[in-house]
């Protein structure tokens, strides 16, 4: 949501694709006072599973409209009520989210179940290049590096049940769930047969580490799904779709996977950000985790190897969905997502075997 990485639409009022534009600017008179008609819309780039877009009123005001991807959906990860249901019992905590505007569930105004939240302006670091032009100073990398750790510790320091969240999702198994659930999701999207999933699945249920008090767990944890202010703090953490309750290790293990040692060959689309000089490593950055939480993190390769096999899975369902035409265009290079694919799957069978 940030305003750093748009995907620019025709800016025309009918409304970008996904978006029927008399509908919603009916509900945003209602729902937003302040509104001045008409309505602009935009696609947001960088989430590749539910959709944003930036909404522009004719007198400048912004907000942030999010709804499901285009075609078939998959599971809870695309409803719109739980979404906003947890972003609403974060709103009084500490941990940074938007401003709420409203819930949607009326599927006559535009097709599908949406929200709107106030837009948090602010730098996305999706890549190598947005953070050195966002924050040339090495220094000013390594306090957002460090800001990222800090702000994990304090989303899994929520008492679900005192925000209202404590029947969000079953709290013991995490893991066991974790793995049968995107095992299902591989059966349902794979375009192909990839051994190395099945495997790592098979190795990683015969060894699932006992699991402590059940936290909050974002589910997709990584500096991209973060709003910085200009100075480096964190505004807003975003795309709260695989929220649930479970073991916390887990937002490790898929931070980390997004999170590439310099010179190993970044296992991820383009040039992490990460990858800029002054961002902690790996073990800075896991390290500072263990200390703000309080945390043992000695299975952080188990958790690790999960989150390369879970970012397969989802990268697969992500390029399923593109070549059926569920984003709009299939843009050039879509193959790339199925080389990610077996890389991932690769990475997570290399690092299962070295636990």
């Amino acid at each position: 949501m940030g305003d750093e990485a748009t995907a620019p639409a025709d800016g025309s009022t009918a409304g970008d694709e996904g978006i029927e534009c008399a509908g919603v600017e009916a509900w945003f008179t209602e729902h937003a006072p302040e509104v001045t008609l008409p309505l602009r819309f935009e696609r947001i780039a960088g989430g590749l599973s539910n959709l944003t877009y930036r909404v522009t009123d004719a007198a400048g005001g912004r907000w942030a409209l999010r709804r499901p991807p285009l075609g078939k959906t998959l599971g809870s990860a695309h409803d719109m009520a739980r979404e906003h249901r947890v972003l609403s019992a974060l709103v009084p905590t500490e941990v940074p989210v938007p401003p709420l505007v409203g819930l949607c569930e009326d599927e006559r105004v535009t097709g599908t179940p949406f929200y709107v939240m106030e837009f948090v302006e602010g730098p996305i670091l999706r890549g190598l290049a947005e953070a050195e032009i966002s924050f040339p100073r090495e220094e000013d990398r390594r306090q957002i590096g460090m800001r990222v750790a800090d702000t994990l510790a304090g989303i899994h320091a929520v008492d679900p049940v005192a925000v209202g969240l404590g029947e969000l999702g079953r709290k013991q198994d995490y893991v066991a769930r974790q793995l049968r659930r995107w095992h299902g999701q591989w059966e349902k999207s794979k375009t192909r047969e990839l051994g190395a999933i099945d495997r790592v699945h098979e190795r990683l249920s015969a060894r699932i580490p006992e699991q402590g008090p059940a936290t909050l767990v974002h589910g997709d944890y990584r500096l991209d799904n973060m709003i910085l202010t200009p100075s480096g703090e964190v505004a807003a953490v975003v795309d709260w779709e695989l929220c649930t309750l479970g073991d916390p290790l887990a937002d490790v293990g898929t931070l980390m996977a997004y999170w590439p040692e310099r010179g190993e060959g970044a296992i991820a689309l383009g040039a992490p950000a990460n990858l800029a000089p002054g961002f902690p490593t790996r073990d800075e950055l896991t390290a500072r985790y263990a200390e703000a939480s309080g945390r043992d993190i000695s299975e952080l390769d188990f958790f690790l190897a999960l989150g390369y096999w879970k970012l397969a899975i989802i990268l697969e369902g992500v390029y399923a969905r593109y070549a059926a035409g569920a984003y709009g265009e299939v843009p050039a290079g879509i193959q790339a997502f199925a080389q990610m694919v077996e890389r991932l799957a690769e990475a997570a069978e290399d690092t299962e075997g070295s636990g």
